[in-house]
């Protein structure tokens, strides 16, 4: 598979490249020049696997021509341990469970897969890669974990000070060894502003091999469609025919990924992108205007994205025709009122406890089924475990939230995240 710049598209890169580069040294994002097409028969061959079995049948569709089959498999069945189960809430409305991972959060899946590729591609040139990347919440914790005590990678983290979750941030900045935290004084749009100044500064990139752990880089990107196909595979033969998928969106990159899979050949109707008050996205499906503005603070923090870069590449999956990306993609935005409300609605009338993310989706999933009566299925994502925002759900719910052992082993951990100005220079330094 070749990549091409969303600026240059004359600039080819192997899949090589584009992952260790993290981005094009023109801003730009890579995508892939072709993508492979899953045909009804395979399809259907998807229903009989496993996850790990499915995600390996697309991997190797998407990669056969860049690894070897074994180090495919390899990747894989260490990254893809676990799954993401299709729970029914009541009707046709379903929650894809993406928080059975190391750090309970949907990342864990494509940052997996990331560091073992990344190590694969390190180890072959026999350098040392430091790895940057910004968090509004959930990435820092799933690349921190997913890349501790990797050989030869460092991990540098930004994340916006006081603007995530006490749980989050201890499982960001707790840990030593190869993984460094920042806490930078301002908001995850700064922080990402300055990861993406960092991977275009030719003469920082000339001194060290720089890359990047966001959805900015493609390796957190394509792993995503796996669990897309692994959604459908779970429902029910006549449930397959009209399926519409919420996605909860902050930067963009999960739903994507859902779009990618929908062009390789998965039978979506319709996706809807969900998200709170930053609501950039879906102004610009109503109006054809996009207008990036300052993020708000919310209580689905990993939301708080006011200029979504993942956007780009979706505008070019659709050749930026606006009419084109319509057909397949409508947004709705909900504010924090109605995010807590139906957390409380849900576990009073079905007794499932929703998190302030999967929340948005299945907001955004009950306003368009309202609309439109003919769906077999609706899927939201259901994107952390409740208990990474149980203040918030507790207060809600009126209930106790266990807080699952992995999650809980970070909570008493001594803080080692440094503090940093907000501005280039200063990190420029530190790097």
């Amino acid at each position: 598979m070749k990549f091409y710049s969303t600026k240059n598209k004359s600039l080819i890169v192997d899949l090589k490249t584009a992952v260790l580069d993290g981005m094009p040294k023109d801003n730009g994002l890579y995508m892939p020049t072709t993508l492979p097409n899953i045909s009804a028969t395979e399809l259907n061959e998807l229903l009989k696997k496993t996850f790990q079995e499915l995600s390996l049948s697309i991997a190797n569709k998407l990669f056969t021509d860049d690894l070897p089959a074994k180090v495919i498999e390899k990747i894989i069945y260490e990254s893809m341990t676990f799954d993401a189960p299709l729970v029914k809430i009541h009707d046709n409305v379903y929650a894809l469970e993406l928080f059975h991972g190391p750090t309970l959060a949907f990342k864990d899946f494509a940052a997996r897969f990331m560091g073992r590729l990344m190590s694969h591609f390190v180890k072959e040139d026999n350098k040392t890669l430091k790895v940057i990347v910004a968090t509004s919440g959930d990435t820092g914790s799933a690349v921190a974990n997913s890349f501790y005590g990797v050989d030869n990678i460092e991990v540098v983290i930004l994340y916006p000070s006081g603007k995530i979750s006490k749980i989050q941030e201890q499982q960001i900045a707790t840990l030593d060894n190869n993984i460094k935290a920042l806490e930078v004084d301002g908001t995850f749009d700064d922080c990402q502003r300055l990861v993406k100044k960092a991977l275009t500064d030719i003469e920082l990139k000339n001194r060290i091999n720089l890359s990047s752990a966001n959805s900015i880089n493609i390796a957190r990107l394509l792993p995503q469609t796996f669990y897309y196909f692994r959604a459908w595979t779970q429902l029910n033969e006549n449930k397959k025919d009209n399926v519409v998928i919420s996605v909860p969106s902050g930067n963009f990159g999960n739903l994507c990924a859902g779009l990618i899979a929908k062009k390789m050949g998965l039978p979506i109707r319709k996706f809807i992108a969900s998200t709170n008050r930053n609501n950039v996205v879906p102004l610009y499906l109503k109006t054809g205007s996009y207008e990036p503005k300052p993020s708000e603070q919310t209580i689905s923090n990993a939301m708080d994205v006011g200029d979504p870069s993942n956007f780009t590449r979706i505008r070019e999956l659709y050749s930026d025709i606006f009419d084109d990306l319509k057909n397949d993609l409508v947004g709705f935005s909900f504010s924090d009122d109605e995010t807590r409300k139906n957390i409380k609605e849900t576990y009073r009338k079905h007794s499932y406890i929703l998190d302030p993310h999967g929340s948005v989706g299945l907001l955004g999933l009950i306003k368009y089924m309202s609309e439109i009566k003919d769906v077999s299925a609706g899927i939201f994502f259901e994107t952390a475990h409740p208990a990474k925002f149980k203040d918030i759900v507790k207060k809600e719910i009126n209930t106790k939230i266990t807080i699952p052992e992995r999650l809980a082993k970070f909570i008493n951990r001594e803080k080692k995240s440094i503090k940093l100005d907000n501005n280039y220079e200063a990190l420029k330094q530190y790097l």
